[in-house]
């Protein structure tokens, strides 16, 4: 199967047949409200409470394709710096742009380009299989960590334990979340009448 070729994501699927620029805005609205409630939940797990926000972010970005969901990050991240309350911790931790210039500041700016990257593997099919879900998960989890260690680092010091701050105590809840994505886009297409990829992976 060729990387250049497109397929239409859940939405387009689900909203193909309805106007496309009052759809876009309504979805992003939605999105953007989606990532405020998931920030603001915590689910109890070890070794420490997750929130669903990276699961909304990446599944949102497999189901509205690379544009829409780069724009509703932006849109989300946007609110967040006029002030509202819509990140983990807010108001309690700060407001706006000080609480994002602050030690989670990297992983709310990797939040784009990870739901950007899950969106334009989406859109080459990598939704319609447990395997390509996962792996697609997998590489945008990659790029928010990437993004967000490297900004913590730079906040609090390369000589502090980074990884352990940052990193691991995240992982198993991470894995979770890939896990319930890998079943959950797939089945969202079986329902839908997609035909399976190619290759079955």
């Amino acid at each position: 199967m060729s990387a250049m070729v497109t397929h239409p994501t859940i939405t387009d699927r689900l909203a193909g047949g309805s106007n496309a620029r009052l759809r876009n805005i309504s979805l992003a609205i939605a999105g953007s409200l989606a990532l405020w409630v998931s920030a603001k939940v915590q689910v109890p797990f070890y070794p420490v409470p997750i929130t669903m926000q990276t699961f909304v972010v990446l599944a949102m970005g497999m189901a509205f394709g690379w544009r829409l969901a780069a724009t509703t990050v932006a849109l989300y991240l946007a609110q967040g710096a006029m002030g509202l309350p819509v990140f983990a911790g807010t108001p309690e931790k700060g407001l706006g742009l000080a609480y994002m210039m602050g030690p989670t500041g990297g992983y709310l700016l990797g939040m784009l380009p990870a739901a950007a990257l899950c969106g334009w593997l989406a859109e080459r099919g990598w939704d319609r299989s447990v395997v390509r879900t996962a792996l697609a998960m997998i590489a945008g989890n990659v790029v928010i960590y990437a993004f967000g260690v490297t900004w913590l680092g730079a906040v609090i010091g390369w000589d502090k334990p980074v990884l352990q701050l940052g990193l691991y105590p995240f992982l198993y809840g991470d894995l979770a979340k890939l896990a319930l994505a890998a079943c959950a886009l797939p089945l969202a297409w079986k329902l839908l009448g997609a035909q399976p990829s190619g290759s079955g992976l």
